[in-house]
C-alpha cells in the first residue's frame, strides 16, 4: 500500500514540474553559441516545435514518477529516477529556448501531467519488465520525434538545434538501460496506441 506521505511527496513534484522553474546541473547546450536572425515567422514555428518538446519532457516527468511509484524492484526504481533527474534538465533547457524565442509553454500541460502519471502508475503495475519495456519504447518514439524536428527546425536555429541533439542522445541511452535491465518488448498495438497518442499531444502543444 502506497502512503500519504508518498503520494504528498509525489503530489509536491508534480507541482513543482508544472509551475516551478526547471533547474539543470549541465549547462544549457549551445549557449556559447550567437542568438540567430530569425524571420518573425521562423522564430513562431522554432517557439512551436519547442513547446511541444518542453511538454514532452512534462510527460516524461509524469511517466517516470508514475513508473517509479509502482515499480517492484528498487534497482529499477533507482534507474527510473536517474532517467527523471536527466528529463528535469531536459525541462529547463527547452523552458528556457522557449523564453528566448518569446514562446509560451502550452496550456495543457496539466492535462498532459496528468494522462502520462496515471499511464506510468499502470505500467508499474503490470511488472517490471512491461514497465521497462513501456519506458523503452517511450524512449525510442521520444528520439525518432527529436530526428524529426532537428529536421524541421530553421536552419539558421542553432541554438535549438544543439539543444534537440544532446536530449536525443539521453533518450536514446535511456532506452538503452531500460532494456539492460529487462525491458520486455512491448506489443504491436501497443506500441501503435503509444504513437498515436504522441501524435495528438504534439500537434496540439504545437498550438495550444
Amino acid at each position: 500500500m502506497i502512503e500519504l506521505d508518498t503520494l504528498l511527496i509525489r503530489a509536491d513534484k508534480a507541482l513543482r514540474t508544472l509551475f516551478a522553474p526547471a533547474t539543470t546541473l549541465r549547462a544549457v547546450p549551445g549557449e556559447e553559441l550567437p542568438e540567430s536572425e530569425l524571420a518573425e515567422a521562423d522564430k513562431r514555428h522554432a517557439a512551436g516545435l519547442m513547446r511541444v518538446n518542453h511538454a514532452g519532457e512534462i510527460c516524461a516527468q509524469a511517466l517516470y514518477e508514475g513508473q517509479s511509484l509502482t515499480a517492484h524492484n528498487r534497482e529499477v526504481q533507482r534507474a527510473l529516477e536517474q532517467a527523471a533527474r536527466e528529463e528535469t534538465e531536459h525541462l529547463a533547457w527547452t523552458e528556457r529556448r522557449i523564453a528566448e524565442l518569446g514562446g509560451r509553454k502550452s496550456l495543457l500541460n496539466p492535462l498532459w501531467y496528468a494522462g502520462s502519471f496515471a499511464l506510468g502508475a499502470a505500467a508499474g503495475l503490470v511488472g517490471d519488465r512491461w514497465n521497462l519495456g513501456f519506458l523503452a519504447e517511450t524512449e525510442r518514439q521520444v528520439v525518432t520525434h527529436l530526428e524529426d524536428h532537428l529536421q524541421r527546425l530553421p536552419e539558421s536555429d542553432a541554438k535549438s538545434r544543439a539543444i534537440l541533439e544532446i536530449m536525443r542522445d539521453d533518450e536514446a541511452r535511456h532506452a538503452t538501460t531500460a532494456v539492460t535491465h529487462g525491458a520486455a518488448e512491448l506489443p504491436g498495438p501497443v506500441k501503435l496506441a503509444m504513437r498515436l497518442a504522441s501524435k495528438v499531444m504534439t500537434r496540439s502543444a504545437y498550438w495550444i
